[in-house]
């Protein structure tokens, strides 16, 4: 019929009416085309290459060889190439997917049809030499046998510039990895760095040489704090800013000269700030100790140049804190550690200084650590024992008293001496419980030797006493309780203070030691001659007892054998003469030799205590002691 389409051919066994076929039956029989719109447009294949190399998104076919077969002129304006050039190349060459091995294996899977996708961030390089951040995805073709612009069996790469997205995420992570006052890396990035040098093998090349060491130089503002507080805060940045300028100054120039012998560079180098006015330096890869403490050297010499800072000139000193050792067996941990405890030792040491990490004195320091985390619990637990060394007249060397010397029976470290725990013991205040442990012991074992040796003269007992129990606790009524439980007569007690303790007491302590010589304890300076040595201020104070330094004994020298030298026994003999006319008695400790009692006696010396006569033992030897002249232990 004029004027009608023809239209396609019905089904087998489908009606021949010549009903029109409703819409849907048009759609699956496909219509004719009926008017100018409805004229053929590009075949499917036509339109699949138009739209590819028409699109933004830069794309590219790659075959299961990986060669590029088809790219877009969008691919090649992003590499700067034309695109035809790129052809037949190897895709992953193009966007650096053969650059580590995990991308290598996981773009392979893809190609193989192992994988359905890859995802990746590379760096890429324009033509004009710019960097390109890029996002590359990898995928297999929606349909490999499907007709398309690759033919069958190939991978679609596509690249997203994503170079403003990184910028953005790179000025984020500077401003949360800086420090705003000084620039420098912050704390977290310092020990990001640090953890990376610990945990990366060191690049090898035989033409540098690789020492497998690392380096740290923590310092310490000393005074900054004085400095914030009386010019203000905005001075301390701008102090704070200058330091670092100095100390970006003397890495740098430590890195180009260690680089011109190593090839190292500067870039070995970090320098941070890790808080307030604590600074760092890295150094990756050190040569040594040496070069640690040469860098320390300059860094000092750095800042004892004086700052002007908008009119005001200030000087300022540093305490640093330095370690080196070897990479392998060093945690980020284990190293800030030696550095804080450095830094530590030379703020103890006199400040603005360096100083070196000491295995052995850090080896003392951990010993110190662990002994008092422990001491209060080893009080409870009983560990302490009481040693009693003889107090002898220097006449007749018969044994007049005894002091009670304390030991610490150490489950790891064993037998401890007074010197190695009393100063934690007093820091901490275990002294005062430990204190009042000795008291208790020591008068109740003078109570027995008095009871089971009726016949004999009693024995005094001399108990050390530090100056922390004097202000923290009630110890008048302590030594009043102790003496009633025991019995023991309080003129056979004497309680021993360091001079440094007694000297200069009011208030309180002297207080407390007029109570105590009240109740008729004798009061005893211990190691006089060491300290303040004021023998007028020493006649207001209720002491009965000077025990002369053991320094002084020692200083007993023979030129020859048979000339002493006059000087420390003059100085002695005037200490004695002048300590009997305050009515005061003295003891000599650390008498080693019968040449030293001898003239001690000569001089006038009331009492002797040391290795002459015995050293410290248990109360079953002092016993052995009473009845006679001790003998040498």
């Amino acid at each position: 019929m004029s004027g009608t389409s023809e239209r396609p051919a019905a089904p087998a066994g489908a009606s021949t009416g010549t009903a029109r076929p409703t819409v849907t039956e048009r759609d699956q029989q496909g219509a004719a085309p009926s008017g100018p719109d409805d004229r053929p447009g590009p075949s499917e294949p036509d339109a699949y290459r138009a739209a590819f190399q028409l699109a933004a998104l830069p794309m590219a076919v790659v075959d299961r060889r990986g060669r590029v077969v088809r790219v877009n002129d969008a691919m090649g304006a992003l590499l700067g190439a034309d695109p035809r050039s790129l052809v037949l190349q190897p895709a992953a060459d193009l966007v650096g997917l053969a650059s580590d091995r995990p991308t290598w294996q996981s773009y392979s899977e893809v190609l193989d049809g192992t994988r359905s996708r890859l995802r990746c961030t590379r760096r890429l390089k324009h033509a004009d030499g710019r960097s390109v951040w890029a996002e590359v995805t990898v995928v297999p073709m929606a349909d490999p046998a499907a007709r398309g612009p690759a033919g069958a069996g190939g991978v679609l790469l596509s690249v997203t510039d994503i170079s403003d997205r990184h910028e953005l995420r790179e000025r984020l992570r500077h401003l949360r990895l800086h420090d705003p006052v000084t620039r420098l890396p912050n704390r977290a990035l310092f020990f990001e760095r640090l953890s990376t040098a610990l945990e990366t093998p060191p690049f090898q090349d035989d033409s540098l040489p690789r020492h497998g060491r690392i380096g740290l130089c923590y310092l310490d503002l000393d005074g900054f704090k004085a400095v914030n507080d009386t010019l203000g805060h905005r001075v301390g940045d701008r102090l704070l800013a200058a330091v670092a300028g100095r100390l970006t100054d003397c890495a740098e120039a430590d890195g180009h000269h260690r680089g011109g012998d190593h090839g190292v560079g500067g870039g070995g180098h970090l320098v941070a700030r890790l808080g307030g006015d604590e600074f760092a330096i890295l150094v990756e890869d050190s040569a040594g100790a040496h070069q640690l403490t040469e860098l320390a050297h300059s860094v000092l010499t750095a800042l004892q140049r004086p700052f002007d800072l908008a009119g005001q000139r200030l000087s300022v000193s540093a305490s640093i804190g330095v370690v080196e050792r070897a990479t392998a067996g060093t945690s980020p941990t284990g190293l800030m550690q030696a550095a804080d405890t450095t830094l530590y030792w030379a703020k103890a040491d006199g400040r603005a200084r360096w100083t070196l990490f000491d295995p052995e004195r850090n080896a003392h320091r951990v010993t110190r650590q662990a002994l008092s985390s422990t001491l209060r619990a080893a009080v409870e637990r009983g560990e302490f024992t009481l040693e009693y060394q003889p107090l002898v007249g220097m006449a007749d060397e018969v044994v007049r008293g005894v002091e009670a010397l304390v030991r610490w029976n150490h489950p790891q470290f064993g037998t401890l001496a007074p010197n190695r725990f009393v100063s934690i013991a007093e820091e901490d205040g275990t002294i005062v419980q430990l204190g009042r442990w000795v008291l208790r012991t020591a008068c109740r074992q003078a109570r027995r030797w008095q009871l089971e040796h009726p016949g004999e003269p009693a024995l005094f007992i001399s108990v050390n006493v530090a100056v922390r129990q004097i202000r923290d606790s009630d110890l008048v009524a302590d030594v009043a309780e102790v003496l009633a439980e025991t019995g023991l007569e309080p003129a056979l007690l004497q309680l021993e203070l360091t001079e440094s303790a007694v000297m200069g007491s009011s208030g309180r302590p002297l207080r407390v030691l007029q109570e105590l010589s009240d109740m008729g304890v004798r009061i005893a300076i211990d190691d006089f001659g060491t300290g303040y040595s004021n023998l007028a201020y020493l006649s207001r104070l209720p002491v009965s007892v000077l025990k002369l330094d053991g320094s002084f004994v020692r200083g007993f020298r023979y030129e020859d054998d048979s000339h002493p030298s006059p000087a420390d026994e003059t100085i002695v003999e005037a200490m004695v003469q002048l300590a009997h006319r305050l009515g005061l008695t003295v003891t000599a400790e650390c008498v080693e030799t019968s040449g030293q009692a001898e003239r001690l006696r000569r001089i006038g010396c009331d009492t002797g205590q040391g290795w002459l006569y015995s050293r410290a033992v248990a109360p079953e030897r002092i016993a052995e002691l009473i009845a006679g002249k001790p003998q040498a232990g």
